[in-house]
């Protein structure tokens, strides 16, 4: 998912979705997976020329990738969607304060993982597969993808704030999906998500997908298991929890009592209760269609200081 956090942030991909043309080439790598110029070319009814232009925009935008392959009819460039969703934030001028920072997918500080599991680093499997003893192993710090069919991870947030200051909102970005042996595209997993032990929500993960390789999987990683997953934007806040915008429960950061002294645990789980309970898989930098970890985003309000 592309976020932009402010509208002068965004302006390039504002322009690049200002032709009409431009939307039909997204429209049909929505549809395709992946085309060449020529493909594009035909299907539009138009030159190689005219494409070339409107590809250059998307490209810079950073809505679509591109790679050079060889071919029977010499080098190609192939066309890919490179993101599947877009969230524009028109309130960003009330973001005020904020801190980020980015926790790798192994950097967990408590466990409890039921086989089907592992996980890996960029270079290679830690320990033996579906065997959860190995998440105790030193190593896991460096995973760059973790799989459980049930069971949670749990990771600790840094709290900055200064005593004058208070949480107005927290945000989780990171890419996910079910558990799976092997793969199944249609394998639908209720993935909960907990703060301080408190629930603020589900997402059902529509599976666990390997039709096709994820973009930055390392070359070890075999072709017969899970390849990426969907990036989402968990957010909490006064008003409530939600998903990508969309409401997943009333609860608010007002229930969760968070002040500049909180601890701030944050949870991902598939638990007993899950109706559909078939695991969940957390990719890394070095896995997965995004090139990301568990990103963490605080915003902030900061107290006039009336002493004195």
């Amino acid at each position: 998912m592309i976020y932009i956090k402010d509208l002068m942030s965004g302006v390039n991909i504002f322009k690049a979705l200002s032709s009409e043309i431009r939307i039909q080439i997204l429209e049909l790598l929505a549809n395709n997976r992946s085309l060449n110029l020529n493909d594009i070319a035909t299907k539009l009814n138009l030159s190689n020329g005219a494409i070339t232009m409107h590809i250059k925009k998307l490209e810079e935008s950073g809505l679509i990738e591109i790679n050079t392959v060889g071919g029977k009819h010499g080098i190609q460039k192939i066309c890919y969607l490179n993101e599947e969703r877009l969230m524009v934030d028109l309130r960003s001028k009330e973001i005020g304060n904020l801190y980020e920072v980015e926790i790798k997918v192994g950097h967990y500080s408590n466990y409890h993982a039921l086989p089907t599991c592992g996980l890996a680093t960029k270079d290679s499997i830690i320990g033996d597969f579906d065997e959860p003893r190995y998440f105790a192993d030193p190593m896991r710090i460096d995973s760059e993808i973790i799989w459980l069919s049930e069971g949670f991870l749990e990771y600790k947030i840094p709290n900055y704030l200064k005593s004058n200051q208070t949480f107005t909102e927290i945000q989780f970005s990171m890419e996910l999906g079910s558990e799976a042996p092997g793969f199944n595209n249609n394998y639908p997993s209720d993935i909960h998500f907990f703060l301080n032990n408190k629930e603020i929500g589900l997402w059902t993960s529509p599976g666990d997908f390997g039709d096709v390789r994820g973009t930055f999987n390392p070359d070890w990683w075999p072709p017969h298991l899970n390849q990426y997953g969907m990036l989402k934007l968990i957010r909490i806040n006064s008003e409530g929890s939600y998903i990508d915008g969309c409401r997943i429960s009333d609860v608010t950061l007002q229930d969760i009592g968070l002040d500049y002294r909180s601890d701030i645990n944050f949870r991902i789980a598939v638990t007993e209760k899950s109706a559909n309970k078939r695991g969940l898989t957390i990719f890394g930098k070095s896995f997965g269609n995004y090139s990301q970890d568990l990103l963490v985003r605080a915003l902030y309000a900061v107290q006039d200081d009336k002493r004195g």
